[in-house]
């Protein structure tokens, strides 16, 4: 009987630790390497027009072609976010898919 219930409070611990994380990622870290990957995409973009603009003048191109480097590597620095948070949700057992935390949202007080 101790082992079921012990099972039992385990798993509704690994929902709620889940239901956290979910919540984290939705609110704050998703939303922040998107608009950190955006930033990353305009300063490529950026650095792309300023070299063809720039064609005849060798420093402007140089200073275009360091734009082009600082937002490829933005881009793949928040790459590497989003993997490294994925492959450390998957080592605590606590993956990147939606749970359905509604039922662990309220309290359950037993009073109806």
């Amino acid at each position: 009987m101790f082992p079921l219930i012990a099972y039992a409070a385990t798993e509704d611990a690994k929902i709620v630790a889940q239901c956290l994380v979910d919540k984290i990622n939705e609110v704050i870290l998703f939303p922040l390497i998107a608009l950190m990957s955006a930033l990353a995409f305009l300063m490529f973009l950026y650095g792309a027009f300023e070299y063809v603009k720039n064609a005849d003048n060798d420093t402007a191109r140089e200073t275009g072609q360091r734009h082009l480097l600082y937002g490829t590597i933005g881009l793949l620095v928040m790459l590497s976010a989003y993997a490294i948070l994925s492959v450390a949700a998957g080592s605590f057992g606590i993956g990147l898919e939606q749970v359905q935390c509604e039922a662990y949202a309220t309290p359950n007080t037993g009073a109806q």
